[in-house]
């Protein structure tokens, strides 16, 4: 069950996904340096966290 995230990741994963989704590649250091510049978030394990996540929704949306 490591794969389970909080609300709160979600949340903030998508809402970085809606606001600047076309950025987002299936590169988790690239995404992690687009969350950085937009987003200032409290710690680090948060950031690498919503960046895998949106790492993860990318991969999944292509292939569809």
């Amino acid at each position: 069950m490591g794969r389970i995230k909080t609300k709160y990741i979600k949340r903030k994963t998508k809402e970085i996904i809606d606001k600047y989704g076309d950025k987002f590649t299936t590169d988790y250091e690239e995404n992690k340096r687009i969350i950085t510049e937009n987003y200032k978030f409290l710690s680090k394990k948060i950031r690498n966290i919503v960046a895998g996540y949106a790492t993860r929704l990318t991969k999944k949306s292509e292939n569809f």
